[in-house]
């Protein structure tokens, strides 16, 4: 009498662990930086306050889920535009302004163009800091106040201050006072861009020619000799 034949039992394949709610699909692209630009670009349309998590969601054509799983909440959210977009941005400015060296002609020249190039590079920087910074209970003002303003405006004061007391600069001017006119004649022209170009029919005046006009005006001011 033959043995028996082992019964084969079947055995259903594994199944694959469910995926998180929001999570991307492990060959998905990484959707950081397109979900930092709707953030940023929600926050240029309605300021960082009034800005949802849902309404970032909607610009960058995600589901909420998705926003949190990269980002957590807004709190988090708005830090990471922070660290990623907003101070790597002005630290751009820091290269130009050290190969200007201590002339101080040279100096200014490098502070124009190099916030020119920051706007080119960066055209939603402008309307982020008048909205963000400068205005009442905006919501970056004290990043520029604590990391930001000793990196930039306050070293480069203290450069004009150098120059001042070597002879190299008008014993007139105040050195912080020249740093919030540097600031005044670019940031805020470009800022303003939308209106002055309609109000002036300017269409043709474009960044360059700004950076020219400006370096022009500080080079040369506004005396026909």
């Amino acid at each position: 009498m033959s043995a028996p034949r082992p019964v084969k039992v079947a055995t259903r394949p594994a199944r694959k662990p469910a995926r998180r709610a929001g999570r991307p699909a492990g060959d998905a692209p990484d959707l950081r930086p397109r979900l930092l630009d709707a953030a940023i670009a929600c926050y240029v349309r309605t300021g960082i306050a009034a800005t949802s998590l849902r309404a970032i969601a909607a610009e960058a054509a995600v589901t909420p889920a998705l926003l949190h799983y990269y980002f957590g909440d807004k709190a988090q959210l708005q830090q990471a535009v922070v660290e990623e977009r907003l101070v790597p941005a002005f630290a751009e400015l820091r290269e130009p302004l050290l190969r200007a060296g201590d002339d101080v002609a040279a100096l200014v020249a490098a502070f124009v163009r190099g916030i020119g190039d920051l706007v080119a590079r960066h055209p939603w920087l402008p309307s982020l800091w008048v909205r963000e910074v400068l205005c009442e209970g905006g919501a970056l003002r004290e990043l520029m106040l604590t990391r930001i303003g000793p990196q930039l405006p306050a070293q480069l004061a203290a450069r004009f201050a150098r120059a001042q007391r070597n002879g190299q600069l008008d014993p007139a001017l105040d050195p912080r006072l020249l740093v919030v006119s540097l600031v005044g004649l670019t940031l805020f022209p470009a800022a303003g861009a939308p209106i002055w170009r309609q109000f002036f029919d300017a269409s043709d005046l474009d960044a360059v020619a700004l950076r020219d006009h400006t370096i022009a005006l500080l080079d040369r001011g506004i005396g026909a000799g």
